[in-house]
């Protein structure tokens, strides 16, 4: 595996990635807040399982199809960008109760939150992009087989992410835990959700391949 200092530096990059407001961060608070910390944590988990696939496509050279061959890069940004906005339209059209932290069907609903986020995650070739330009940085060929070092990396990013976002979603529940208390704004939370789902719908559909 690397050497310490290479994950060392790898972590503080990942940290500065993490604490910088993103698509994803956005994605756990809305998610948090409507649904509850249990959701939070169901998405991010979702997250995690996405990162790990794209490692795993990484190293397997899978990632380099979509700086080969555009078309696919544009196929997976849209079906990620029709996925959002039924995301958005079905959590509009849902019972706000249902929505709200504590919800009757809120535990039930956990492993549909799950599969979310891996689709989510799945969905967005920029985020495929991302490890490939950002993992191989710090493999070391002398240090070992090259898929294992990635999956360190990959290891080591959701950690980091997990010390993150885990603050994120204990926050962003309990203030959804506050907004519940109040019906009206007990329905903004469902409203709150369904523009978080519709804007990520909206990015991934402008979004272009960046040039190699």
């Amino acid at each position: 595996m690397q050497n310490f200092a290479t994950l060392a530096l790898f972590a503080a990059a990942c940290f500065a990635l993490a604490v910088t407001p993103g698509p994803d961060m956005l994605l756990i608070a809305s998610r948090s807040i409507s649904q509850g910390r249990q959701a939070g944590m169901a998405t991010l988990a979702g997250i995690f399982l996405g990162i790990y696939c794209h490692a795993s496509a990484v190293a397997l050279g899978l990632s380099q199809l979509f700086l080969a061959v555009p078309v696919a890069y544009d196929a997976v940004r849209w079906a990620g960008a029709i996925y959002l906005l039924w995301l958005a339209w079905k959590t509009l059209r849902s019972d706000g109760d249902a929505w709200a932290p504590g919800g009757a069907t809120a535990s039930p609903s956990l492993w549909r939150v799950f599969r979310q986020g891996v689709t989510t995650n799945l969905l967005n070739p920029k985020v495929a992009l991302f490890v490939l330009a950002l993992f191989p940085q710090f493999v070391q060929p002398e240090a070992g087989p090259i898929a294992v070092q990635i999956l360190i990396l990959a290891t080591l990013f959701n950690l980091v992410g997990l010390l993150v976002n885990g603050i994120v979603i204990l926050t962003a529940s309990r203030i959804g835990r506050s907004l519940s208390r109040n019906p009206r704004l007990a329905r903004l939370q469902r409203y709150l959700l369904s523009t978080v789902f519709a804007g990520l719908a909206g990015r991934l559909a402008l979004a272009r391949l960046p040039l190699s």
